[in-house]
């Protein structure tokens, strides 16, 4: 797991670990990392962690955010770069970032096919290419948990019928590898199907018993129709 470490003056005072989709960093005492410095802001900046990205960006602080000498707005960050918050050093650290192309995290694909939805399956390196661009076109576009309220998806075919399943995260992946994976993005304007692989058979997911094109919004109550499984979208 990648984790930033805060440290002053040369001396760590903290590390924390990226666990979650976005951490938020300032002088506020509510701030995930909690900075009591008068040069910080006091909601200063955030990461956002999706996958095996994480990207920081400024909040429109005062003093501004800096990776090697250059203020940021946004910015991905890369293994062992240190990321200036007024007197202060975040150094990311990420292990798997240094490990050869073959070895980065594997995307885990949710199997709605499958028997309690187990999230078992590894995509190949296209597929992963491919969540990996949308994760960074999301913190491109200033993705936040802002926007559109909690939803969920409830199956009506296939071995799971009946079942729900929460929306907790930016990015939710479903499908089958090798014959059609789409994603479900939440943005602040709402969420969105987003096509990842259309298969052998080049066949694009259903919305509603019509095929869509490369990304489509989702309005409550839509019928997404994703590998050969039915499933209804529903805002909570």
């Amino acid at each position: 797991m990648a984790k930033l470490v805060l440290s002053f003056n040369g001396d760590i005072v903290k590390e924390y670990d990226l666990d979650k989709e976005i951490l938020t960093i300032g002088r506020k005492p509510d701030n995930d990392i909690h900075i009591d410095n008068l040069a910080v802001s006091g909601n200063h900046a955030k990461v956002l962690t999706i996958l095996n990205d994480s990207f920081i960006e400024d909040l429109g602080s005062t003093n501004g955010t800096f990776v090697a000498g250059n203020k940021v707005t946004k910015h991905a960050l890369q293994n062992g770069e240190s990321v200036i918050i007024g007197k202060h050093e975040l150094k990311y650290v990420n292990a798997n970032a240094e490990s050869e192309e073959g070895d980065f995290e594997k995307t885990m694909i949710i199997r709605p096919d499958t028997e309690g939805m187990p999230e078992t399956e590894e995509a190949d390196k296209d597929i992963e290419k491919s969540i990996g661009k949308i994760a960074a076109d999301l913190a491109s576009a200033g993705t936040t948990t802002s926007g559109p309220g909690a939803a969920k998806l409830q199956l009506t075919t296939g071995t799971n019928a009946g079942k729900e399943l929460q929306l907790t995260k930016i990015l939710t992946t479903l499908g089958r590898p090798g014959v059609q994976v789409a994603a479900i993005t939440r943005r602040p304007t709402g969420y969105f199907l987003i096509v990842v692989d259309a298969g052998k058979d080049k066949k694009m997911p259903l919305v509603n018993d019509t095929e869509i094109g490369k990304q489509h919004p989702l309005a409550d109550g839509d019928v997404i129709e994703v590998a050969g499984v039915q499933m209804r979208f529903n805002l909570v």
